[in-house]
């Protein structure tokens, strides 16, 4: 360990994102490894929220609809993550959370191929993503059928009968990550629509959707983009597929949501994709976040983000050796995201405990310890310091306790 705390001082000194440490609100003391669970606090969202509240909401009331452009964040927030996904201009919303968003886009998918039935993904996906697609089974009637196979049987499930696949890029316990571009051009051979999950995929890996013809896209804005608990979600649709039927036809959805119209006449736009009036304070946060990763180079937080991983393998080694740790994650840089799982048989209890001193992990059922290692705050000594303190842990067995092996409602 002692070689590694040398190397990550090297490391630290020529790192070109460390100016950005200073830019987050971060504990003393405390190592904050759940980066794609929810990012730190940015320094500058306290003041835009005082901005938004003290001056926005209570001296322009009901005129910073359009005086302080709050009518208009859910497009302009969108346009600035398009830049981070490889989108153009007006193919990018944020709106409503990401499962409302996976609904949107499953339903629309459905609305552009109604003579098929069977939506697609692959067993191990995030639950939610499933859980929306058996919902609308269960709504139709049984007439859409949810399938969901084994993740190297996916592709040859593909058949006429498949309206849309929907896939998470990253998956959200192993970092494995499915090729973009080549799977969706499968999935279209097909005649089939590719819906993903970019939710651990934004501001951690270089995305270029347009080129890959993605078909829909969502994703989450409270992970790597830092914009708070329940931030807003954000919805991709190329132009191709504006014409696509929006299923929740909510007023901001609407062509001309201010005329006050009976009946529904969906926008041209994008905007076609929002429902309900836009959470403002939620958007002022995630537009702080999102501003900042854009100040960053996205190829400088990959090569960041792929060398921590590389060091926190090489610190885990020993403890893989001696404390029945698992690497789950692949080893080779190019075939994982920006997250570590380890698995472990007491993985629950080692997570608890390691909030004790000072490291905050998460854990995913069943046994499996997630770091997620984030570029523009950690530093490498960060990583070497939290596999220190791990090795405490596991020496002094400190996970071994009562309370650290009643499951909490959050993991």
């Amino acid at each position: 360990m002692t070689d590694l705390v040398g190397k990550t001082r090297a490391l630290d000194d020529t790192d070109p994102l460390a100016k950005f440490r200073k830019r987050f609100h971060l504990p003393d003391n405390v190592i904050y490894l759940d980066g794609n669970s929810l990012g730190c606090l940015p320094i500058d969202t306290s003041a835009r929220l005082s901005d938004t509240v003290e001056r926005e909401w209570g001296e322009g009331l009901i005129t910073s609809w359009l005086d302080a452009e709050w009518s208009t964040a859910p497009r302009r927030i969108g346009d600035k993550i398009a830049q981070l996904i490889g989108a153009k201009p007006g193919e990018v919303i944020v709106t409503d959370s990401t499962s409302i968003n996976l609904f949107k886009a499953l339903t629309a998918a459905l609305s552009l191929r109604p003579e098929r039935t069977h939506i697609l993904t692959e067993t191990t996906n995030f639950p939610t993503d499933s859980y929306m697609m058996q919902g609308i089974e269960t709504f139709s009637g049984g007439r859409i059928k949810a399938i969901a196979v084994p993740p190297s049987e996916l592709l040859d499930a593909v058949d006429g009968n498949t309206a849309a696949v929907l896939l998470t890029h990253v998956h959200y316990k192993t970092a494995l990550p499915r090729e973009i571009a080549k799977t969706t051009k499968y999935i279209q051979q097909s005649g089939a629509l590719a819906i993903w999950d970019l939710s651990h995929s934004t501001g951690a890996v270089e995305l270029d959707l347009d080129a890959a013809n993605v078909d829909f896209a969502v994703g989450c804005g409270y992970k790597y983009l830092n914009g708070g608990p329940g931030a807003p979600a954000f919805f991709y649709a190329p132009k191709r597929n504006h014409h696509a039927q929006s299923v929740l036809s909510g007023w901001f959805g609407h062509a001309k949501p201010f005329d006050f119209e009976e009946g529904y006449r969906p926008a041209l736009g994008i905007e076609r994709f929002l429902c309900g009036t836009p959470p403002v304070l939620g958007l002022a946060a995630l537009e702080v976040g999102v501003d900042l990763m854009l100040e960053a180079d996205t190829t400088q937080i990959r090569q960041k983000s792929v060398a921590m991983a590389d060091l926190m393998i090489e610190a885990m080694a020993p403890l893989c050796d001696r404390y029945g740790f698992a690497l789950v994650s692949p080893s080779n840089a190019a075939e994982r995201g920006s997250h570590l799982g380890f698995a472990h048989a007491n993985a629950y209890e080692i997570t608890q405990a390691l909030r004790a001193y000072g490291v905050i992990a998460d854990f995913r059922t069943p046994d499996v310890i997630r770091f997620g290692l984030t570029p523009l705050y950690l530093e490498y000594g960060d990583i070497v310091e939290a596999v220190a303190r791990l090795e405490k842990v596991c020496v002094e067995r400190s996970w071994d306790k009562p309370e650290y092996r009643t499951r909490a409602a959050v993991t």
